[in-house]
């Protein structure tokens, strides 16, 4: 599901307006019902509740109510990810993520940790290309605390020499941890800077080095002033709670603080009809030959995305998928296949990610990955592969907003993104409509050889012990 762009956090790390409309969905082109379930409307899980407004400051405010179990959670997302940096100042969202837990002009130096905890909850951050969002899970009774904390973070945040030192050093070696000296390690970065190449999205969330160490006090204090103001961002409390008693608590904690002169927005040029690239990564610790085949995809609120979602569902996840069946199982050149379908704001893109098996070569499991491609684009799928993928569909809609962190971070991010919270409800309905020849339709459209992207990481000389390529490494 889109909320399961919270792939994209996972993955990743990978969101004020005064009216919200569906002016992202009325552009989306219409999707015809599937013949086998015309127009049906599916009810597989209990429409989710809430109540939307702005302050006049441009903060979006989305309260759900749910008195089930005494706990809230509260959820700041704002619209600033790593596309927003410039380009010699890579890292800075989120290098944020990490400064913002620092503490406030009133609130002293790693104490917010010490407070969540203290309260009985927990707490964490996360960024993307598009988004850093941070929430607190607490006992009910504490979400005068949990304001209390954004509202200092939003409006005078710690920037000081400590807690900048400090979180250079942690983001470092997070880089080093996560990406620097794990095989395969450097795959999301390679592959984004070969697919977002000329967009800022060709720069992953965690930055660089050089670029934090050259930057300025004075640099992060500008983003922050930039960056989080409640014009940007969208705040949601889920839980156990009074709407009058919460709507009078974020007029006191926010409705005071400033806003700002227009939010500078990076022009996104996104042609998807382009000339793909190749490109050989030799590292000394890459045990098992490992090839990855991509594509550039359309942004999240095109209506491509829901066929392109249940295509790569059926190429690629789990052992019954066509991918694992073929190169696994049958032929036995990989270990494992990893598909992703990573739509963003502005962009998208189409990977299948494969490991080879020890003795397998790049060779053969190109020309395995060519002709599944080759053969969803001149077959199509089955039904029974079509069925099967909207069953899927369906199981997730139902499985998902089973807790209100889940809840507050699909309602923000419809809102954000989409302009449209009420999907949180009715996306399924989308996923329904598509028909089984959309499937083949999408994979002709962007799984093209002119426009696939390759990465090739070869074996080392000396391989070290085994390990499968994973996604973009999460930033927390």
């Amino acid at each position: 599901m889109k909320s399961a762009a919270f792939l994209t956090a996972a993955l990743s790390v990978t969101l004020g307006h005064a009216a919200h409309s569906a002016s992202a969905l009325q552009n989306r082109p219409a999707l015809s019902p599937s013949t086998d379930r015309s127009s049906e409307l599916r009810s597989v899980r209990k429409p989710i509740e809430y109540k939307e407004y702005s302050l006049a400051n441009g903060l979006h405010v989305i309260l759900h109510q749910n008195h089930q179990a005494p706990v809230i959670n509260t959820y700041v997302l704002y619209r600033v990810g790593s596309k927003n940096e410039r380009p010699d100042r890579t890292g800075f969202a989120h290098f944020f993520e990490h400064l913002m837990f620092e503490g406030s002009e009133f609130i002293p130096r790693g104490t917010i940790d010490k407070y969540i905890s203290g309260a009985g909850g927990n707490l964490n951050a996360s960024t993307s290309f598009d988004r850093t969002d941070y929430y607190f899970n607490l006992p009910a009774h504490q979400l005068p605390l949990a304001l209390w904390i954004e509202s200092e973070r939003m409006l005078h945040p710690r920037i000081d020499e400590a807690g900048v030192e400090t979180q250079r050093a942690v983001v470092k070696e997070e880089r080093r941890r996560s990406y620097d000296n794990q095989p395969y390690g450097s795959l999301f970065e390679e592959l984004s800077s070969l697919v977002f190449d000329g967009t800022p999205y060709q720069w992953v969330p965690i930055g660089s080095f050089q670029y934090i160490d050259q930057a300025t006090i004075e640099e992060f204090r500008e983003f922050h002033r930039t960056f989080y103001r409640p014009e940007n961002a969208t705040l949601v409390v889920a839980g156990d709670f009074q709407l009058a008693d919460a709507q009078k608590l974020i007029e006191d904690y926010f409705a005071s603080i400033p806003n700002g002169a227009a939010i500078p927005r990076p022009v996104v040029e996104w042609p998807l009809d382009v000339q793909g690239k190749s490109k050989e990564v030799v590292r000394k610790n890459t045990p098992l030959p490992a090839l990855v085949h991509a594509w550039r995809a359309p942004a999240e609120t095109d209506a491509d995305s829901y066929p392109l979602e249940m295509l790569f569902h059926i190429l690629g996840e789990g052992r019954s998928s066509r991918l694992y069946q073929s190169l696994v199982e049958k032929k036995g050149v990989a270990m494992d296949v990893t598909p992703y379908c990573y739509l963003l704001e502005k962009t998208g893109m189409l990977a299948l990610s494969v490991t080879g098996q020890s003795g397998s070569t790049l060779e053969e499991l190109d020309v395995a990955l060519n002709e599944e491609v080759a053969r969803v684009c001149s077959e199509g799928v089955t039904e029974e592969e079509f069925q099967k993928a909207r069953n899927a569909m369906e199981s997730q809609f139902a499985q998902s907003g089973g807790t209100m962190s889940e809840r507050a971070r699909a309602l923000a991010h419809y809102s954000m993104f989409f302009g449209n919270t009420a999907l949180i409800n009715t996306e399924l309905e989308n996923y329904l409509a598509v028909k089984r020849e959309d499937l083949q339709r999408v994979a002709q459209k962007y799984m093209t050889s002119r426009g696939r992207f390759t990465l090739r990481y070869p074996v080392a000389s000396v391989a070290p012990a085994p390990a499968t390529p994973a996604g973009p490494p999460a930033t927390k």
